[in-house]
């Protein structure tokens, strides 16, 4: 009993790296998008002589939604990886991402809630400039889903704000 005792916290510890896979895969879709980027691309550069400028605006708009989601991706590969993970022990490299600095679950979910709020505002300035292929029901849920999303993370960063405040509060 007391051997497993001893063990089982190592066993729990260990099994973090049962999501090494997940991100591995994560990777992979970004891959998947990457590809998507480089159809869009070609679509675009192929037609344009042939597009109007609310053609060419939508079919951009896509091109960012795919780099934001892709953003997004590599947000939680690296933030995710090192705050559940392992640490990737980037501190000397000259490319690691300001942002990996301050990263923990707090701040992953700040910012993951901001990078969903970006793709949904692309989705949403689609739909404005185009509103043709959707109906005012469609449009009002996009438009409320988006303001739900905002509230959300406003929500977050202010429940971690409450809870930074109240860390520091008790360091000092």
């Amino acid at each position: 009993m007391q051997k497993i005792s001893q063990n089982l916290p190592k066993f729990i510890f260990w099994s973090r790296w049962l999501q090494a896979p997940l991100y591995v895969g994560l990777i992979i879709a970004l891959g998947v998008y990457v590809y998507e980027f480089g159809i869009g691309l070609w679509h675009l550069i192929a037609n344009a002589a042939g597009y109007n400028e609310t053609e060419i605006m939508l079919n951009v708009l896509n091109l960012i939604d795919v780099v934001m989601i892709a953003n997004l991706l590599i947000m939680v590969i690296v933030g995710g990886y090192e705050t559940f993970v392992s640490r990737m022990h980037l501190h000397n490299h000259p490319d690691q991402p300001e942002w990996l600095d301050e990263v923990n679950a707090g701040t992953m979910k700040i910012k993951l809630a901001m990078a969903l709020i970006g793709i949904s505002s692309i989705h949403l300035l689609r739909t404005f400039i185009d509103p043709s292929n959707m109906t005012n029901y469609a449009i009002m849920w996009q438009v409320l889903i988006h303001l739900t999303l905002v509230v959300s993370a406003l929500a977050i960063a202010f429940t971690h704000k409450l809870m930074s405040g109240a860390k520091h509060r008790k360091i000092t």
